[in-house]
């Protein structure tokens, strides 16, 4: 097992479908038909093979919690509705693998939450990606009684974050500075 290359391999797989010219939803319709009976959506095809791949790794999973989790949060908030579907159960890989490992998952609790900050801020992410998310997750545990109470709160957690944030982006064009500052407060 050489971790630089798998290192190497999920980097450069994240870094192909988040790069602008692959985001056929900021492009025109027509273009993005063009562009969808010529070539599909790549951004698929690569992300089925990174949850492909990252369920091939085995007990090597571990190496890479946490730094791992911000590509795989950035590749599942293209908004993508089949990506997303098959690419958000990779956290719930990762809070169980985590968790087999030390009793708990708060190095994966810790980045997400970091990271999904800068994503939002970022302008990704939205009311969808946060149903999507919690649905997923939950369903995950229901299969898995003894870390399913942990996981519920962790996406309540996450879920009161996103809402939180998601508030916090849109009022920032408000014109009403008591919003933004009731915002940020509650974000705080």
């Amino acid at each position: 097992f050489n971790l630089q290359l798998w290192n190497n391999y999920f980097h450069l797989a994240v870094a192909f479908i988040t790069q602008d010219s692959l985001q056929l939803e900021n492009f025109s319709h027509a273009k993005y038909n063009k562009i969808q009976n010529k070539y599909g959506d790549m951004r698929r095809l690569i992300g089925f093979a990174i949850r492909d791949m990252w369920y091939k790794l085995g007990q090597n999973k571990i190496c890479f919690i946490p730094g791992m989790v911000g590509p795989i949060l950035e590749m599942t908030l293209i908004p993508e509705v089949e990506l997303r579907k098959a690419t958000i159960p990779i956290f719930f890989d990762m809070m169980l693998c985590e968790y087999q490992r030390t009793g708990e998952f708060k190095k994966f609790e810790n980045e997400i939450i970091l990271k999904l900050d800068h994503e939002v801020e970022g302008g990704r992410g939205d009311e969808h990606y946060m149903q999507l998310f919690e649905s997923i997750l939950t369903e995950c545990a229901k299969q898995h009684p003894g870390i399913s109470s942990l996981v519920e709160s962790f996406v309540s957690l996450v879920k009161g974050l996103l809402e939180r944030l998601l508030d916090y982006r849109s009022v920032m064009s408000d014109e009403s500075k008591d919003n933004r500052m009731s915002c940020t407060v509650n974000l705080l």
